[in-house]
């Protein structure tokens, strides 16, 4: 193992810079050459990289977003584009590549490992927290927070106004973001692609808190849910309250990684140069009962991360 490259496709996170950090300090301490794609796969495709170097990748541990850039390409997803990444690899003589992303970041990578002699392991980074074989992602920790201090600041003009808010939180197909942000809050209602929840139920909630004397409340929704300014134009008419929608978008992909994101950052770093170095490839690295560990990538992108639905139960108990 001489040389690694470093490469993050899909959407970013915070903590990536501080993985990028991690990886080439570590890299370089153990003597290895460490250079980064740029722009995601497209930087595989067109041979776009720097070389990282420890001076390089100083003064990022504290920015969010990614110094290397991410960019959508769509000719990665075609066999010809996959084979001229690895024809890219190999040209740069990489033995090594750490992609730093999400599932689908994965499934690119599993499929450039059939056509690459290059050694492939997944750094699981992204806010959704829906990596199989990880107990948390980095960035997860910072994207909760985010959501956490918006919505805080959202009820107090809830309990000045007497009314009720849902706000949507990121997650077009999973919940984890929604159901840890709700828990948290305090909201009377979560709602979550993996539990329908239907309008009679939630009404039923809200006709319930208002018996008991509570004139305002917070619903947290993915966005996998579906239309939430319809839902809210729904308990208006149903229940007579004042509902309002407050959508909080790309804010909670950006900013300043918390302590947790940063280390496992760091913690994930150190375990990925490991693999490579023992030359162990198509692996996830992840936490499984708080201590890092790894998976096969197949494995990791083949299963379904699940969803903690008791956690709801919890919620229902604590929002009384």
């Amino acid at each position: 193992m001489k040389t690694i490259g470093v490469v993050t496709p899909g959407g970013d996170a915070p903590g990536m810079n501080a993985a990028i950090r991690a990886v080439t300090r570590i890299a370089h301490s153990r003597k290895l050459q460490v250079i980064g794609f740029e722009r995601g796969w497209d930087g595989l495709l067109t041979n776009n990289f720097k070389r990282l170097t420890p001076r390089a990748v100083g003064g990022i541990i504290q920015l969010g977003g990614t110094m290397l850039h991410t960019l959508r390409c769509p000719k990665f997803e075609e066999k010809e584009g996959v084979k001229k990444a690895a024809e890219t690899l190999a040209a740069n003589n990489v033995d090594g590549l750490v992609v730093i992303g999400g599932d689908g970041s994965f499934r690119g990578a599993l499929d450039l490992s059939r056509e690459s002699r290059t050694l492939m392991v997944g750094i699981p980074a992204t806010i959704d927290n829906d990596v199989f074989g990880t107990e948390e992602t980095i960035g997860f920790d910072t994207a909760v927070n985010t959501a956490v201090k918006a919505i805080d600041q959202i009820r107090d003009t809830a309990i000045s106004h007497e009314r009720i808010f849902i706000v949507e939180v990121m997650g077009r197909k999973r919940g984890f973001l929604a159901l840890d942000v709700g828990i948290t809050v305090g909201a009377e209602v979560i709602l979550v692609p993996e539990n329908e929840c239907k309008m009679t139920e939630i009404i039923g909630v809200l006709k319930e808190n208002e018996r008991k004397g509570k004139k305002t409340g917070i619903i947290v929704a993915a966005e996998g849910v579906g239309d939430t300014a319809a839902i809210a134009k729904q308990i208006e008419k149903q229940t007579g309250s004042e509902v309002r929608l407050s959508i909080l978008g790309y804010a909670q992909r950006g900013g300043s990684p918390t302590a947790r994101s940063r280390l496992l950052a760091g913690l994930f770093a150190e375990k990925a140069v490991d693999l490579l170095c023992q030359e162990q490839g198509n692996k996830v690295v992840g936490l499984k009962n708080g201590a890092v560990a790894n998976i096969d990538i197949a494995e990791s992108c083949k299963k379904r991360k699940p969803l903690d639905l008791r956690l709801l139960k919890l919620a229902e108990m604590l929002a009384i």
